[in-house]
């Protein structure tokens, strides 16, 4: 009896480790200090010392099961682009530039061209980020797992001199809210999704006129990743006074975080439009307006609130950085909350 017959294929591991190398290489920025197959990752802090109070700020998250169709699909590169997303992004919403990521694969066997393909997605999300892919594990389950599947998640790390910090305390009514479009439906609410739509190769392959693509395409397209675009804004000198990822929970959960008391937003749901794959759940689901603003970003994967003065020149910073951004709503005086109206 040794290990391989147990069920870990340590050899495999190695491939894994090869295949990926090139893609990892892509992410490295001047900080990084040594290799990809270290016991730890090595990232040189001496370009913040120029700053009064450095800060850490952090994220973890997974893609949840979104991941689910990845296996259907048999299409590995993609999300990895969302378990970056979903980490740089709630850095970003503190006015962090994320610095670097790790990855946790596990997975019931080792197959090293899908490890690889995985590993490609989080390294094209790092290089989106401007994040280096410092290091990772690849655990291999057998008994715990199927073979054919796996589990992504990951971590970010990223910095903000403290008097930066996006923290919403300075929000007051009068302010305007500005949404960032969405990629689709991102990387939450896909039990919901996995109920309305059956989850076979042929349901996923239905082309879908009002989509323009198939029902699996739409469905897996990557989660936007906003750092280039709020890093625009801010050095356009617009200062974000709030800021909210729209992840699970929607608008309802996410909006009122950036809220300080006494203080409610109000946002225009005809103000921008809503993409056809929400329009298409929504019809085939029977799902009520609310449930789903409580449980997708409904477009927008961002929601900023900004000094009226600021807005135009926040829009065209968005939009230098290939995003589109449009004026949904305003702040008011009341119980903190956000309204659909």
């Amino acid at each position: 009896m040794d290990y391989k017959k147990a069920g870990v294929d340590i050899e495999a591991g190695y491939r894994s480790v090869e295949l990926m190398k090139e893609y990892v290489k892509e992410t490295a920025r001047p900080e990084v200090l040594g290799g990809l197959g270290g016991f730890s990752g090595a990232f040189s802090l001496s370009s913040i010392k120029n700053m009064e109070k450095p800060t850490l700020v952090s994220g973890t998250d997974g893609v949840g099961t979104k991941i689910k169709l990845a296996f259907l699909m048999d299409r590995h590169d993609t999300v990895g682009i969302d378990c970056v997303a979903m980490c740089v992004n709630d850095i970003v919403c503190a006015g962090g530039e994320p610095l670097f990521f790790l990855d946790y694969i596990a997975c019931g066997k080792n197959y090293p061209e899908k490890i690889a393909a995985i590993v490609k997605g989080v390294a094209e999300g790092c290089k989106q980020a401007g994040a280096a892919l410092i290091g990772g594990e690849t655990a291999e389950h057998p008994g715990l797992m199927p073979e054919e599947e796996y589990d992504l998640a990951g971590f970010a790390v990223g910095v903000i001199d403290e008097k930066d910090l996006i923290t919403g305390a300075n929000i007051k009514p009068g302010d305007v809210l500005v949404g960032i479009a969405s990629s689709g439906v991102h990387s939450n609410g896909f039990s919901l999704v996995r109920k309305v739509f059956e989850m076979t190769k042929e349901s996923l392959d239905t082309y879908y006129d009002e989509l323009g693509k198939t029902l699996g395409e739409a469905l897996i397209e990557p989660t936007k990743i906003y750092v280039k675009a709020l890093k625009s804004i801010k050095d356009a000198g617009v200062v974000i006074k709030g800021c909210s990822h729209i992840t699970g929970g929607g608008f309802y959960e996410n909006i009122p975080r950036m809220l300080p008391e006494g203080v409610c937003a109000a946002v225009q749901k005809d103000s921008y439009p809503i993409p056809a794959i929400f329009k298409l759940l929504q019809k085939e689901g029977k799902i009520q307006e609310q449930m789903m603003y409580n449980t997708y970003n409904m477009g927008l994967g961002m929601v900023l609130a900004l000094d009226p003065a600021d807005v135009d020149q926040a829009v065209a910073a968005i939009k230098a950085a290939g995003e589109t951004a449009y004026v949904v709503g305003e702040i008011k005086a009341g119980e903190k909350g956000v309204t659909i109206c």
